[in-house]
């Protein structure tokens, strides 16, 4: 990194410059431009610089920013730049030695001491541009977490999807300009929030309580969680194919012939950092594999409308391949010719015309086949007895 970047952001609090350490105050006071939200160039004393207000959108700023790339430029942002915040979006688009940055105190680390919560143990949610239904994987009484929102009325909204969702005893402390003169903290319950009125800037610590359903955190959920017509890839033989493809941090799934989106989701929520793109002919399909990735706060997973292998083609290379739906010798032959060495390639088959084009695939390229079969109690007259289920056979092989 070069001595003298022309590009500085430094994190403001709500008490304005008088919580800014020694670097960023001579970095303001060496600036020919600050740029920043208009809320916080209201909080800076008369400087000789000349002030720009970031537009909204936020993409809509970074060209006004690059072309005064070589002057002394201060960006502003709020608190910990780096932490849900610019920070890391300015530093995707500039070079290293381009910019410094000096952090602020963050909102979470603001709020968890005001609660007294250790943050190590406190999920913490930078909602401003994300919907609510990001917190629905994490919702499980006892936990807590610390939400930023992008305004006052999203505190409403936070609000009424915890009592949606059956959290509505949860207890809520609304935290207002942390940090600064204007701080004010109010507690109430979810379900008892609805006679209060917030300003920006707000984040909410919530000690999550109530009766609603939580999400469990191994693979193979309740069917009940996804929206289907039937077509679904069910509980049991989820958990065998999520197993199966052992995803990894950082990985790309494709999800041939989605159904109800259930692997794709399942998969996206192992981990963060993982992506995936489902692939669904049907258009009412594709639209409700988008509902239920929404619900359940995986909105990232990509839905294609189209069959395979056509629509593959444009696609970003995957780390692993599911075919739940669409197996046919021209789709294996595709992957075969296509995919990357090392992917993993897992396919369930449930009738005789797949299942043959499975054990042909194995005996020429190797992998494993699994032959699966599932029974499940019923009533019988006044007593019970089994039913099997069509039995499954799943070919797992890396190319």
């Amino acid at each position: 990194m070069t001595k003298n970047p022309w590009l500085t952001v430094i994190g403001l609090g709500e008490d304005g410059p008088d919580g800014l350490c020694a670097a960023s105050r001579a970095a303001l006071g060496a600036a020919e431009i600050v740029m920043g939200p208009a809320r916080h160039l209201s909080l800076l004393p008369e400087v000789p610089a000349r002030r720009i207000a970031w537009p909204v959108p936020f993409a809509e700023g970074i060209p006004q920013l690059s072309a005064l790339r070589g002057r002394p430029v201060v960006v502003l942002a709020s608190g910990d730049p780096f932490w849900f915040g610019a920070g890391a979006v300015l530093a995707r688009q500039l070079g290293r030695g381009e910019w410094r940055a000096y952090p602020g105190r963050s909102s979470f680390g603001l709020a968890a001491a005001r609660m007294g919560w250790p943050l190590e143990h406190t999920g913490c949610f930078g909602l401003h541009a994300a919907p609510l239904a990001q917190l629905r994987p994490h919702l499980a009484p006892g936990r807590r977490m610390i939400v930023l929102l992008r305004d006052a009325d999203a505190v409403q909204a936070l609000a009424d999807y915890l009592v949606a969702e059956g959290f509505g005893t949860s207890d809520l402390t609304v935290m207002e300009a942390l940090g600064g003169p204007r701080e004010r903290l109010t507690e109430a319950r979810a379900d008892g929030l609805a006679d209060h009125a917030f300003a920006h800037p707000v984040c909410v610590a919530l000690a999550v309580a109530g009766e609603g359903t939580v999400l469990p955190l191994a693979s193979g959920r309740p069917d009940g969680w996804f929206d289907n017509d039937g077509q679904i890839t069910k509980r049991p033989m989820r958990a065998l194919t999520l197993s199966a493809l052992a995803p990894r941090p950082f990985e790309h799934l494709w999800d041939i012939g989605g159904g109800s989106g259930s692997i794709g989701i399942e998969w996206l929520l192992c981990d963060a950092t993982l992506t995936a793109t489902t692939i669904e002919p049907r258009a009412e399909r594709a639209a409700r594999i988008a509902g239920n990735a929404a619900r359940l706060g995986t909105g990232r997973l990509r839905v294609v409308e189209g069959k395979a292998p056509e629509a593959l083609a444009r696609l970003e290379r995957p780390d692993a391949v599911f075919i739940g739906g669409g197996l046919s010798q021209a789709l294996l032959d595709w992957l075969e010719a296509h995919l990357p060495s090392g992917t993993r390639l897992v396919a369930n088959a449930v009738t005789l015309d797949s299942e043959a084009l499975l054990t042909a695939a194995q005996a020429r390229l190797g992998g494993d086949l699994l032959r699966i079969e599932l029974s499940a109690t019923v009533p019988i007259g006044t007593r019970r007895g089994w039913k099997s289920s069509f039995p499954i056979v799943q070919w797992s092989h890396v190319t």
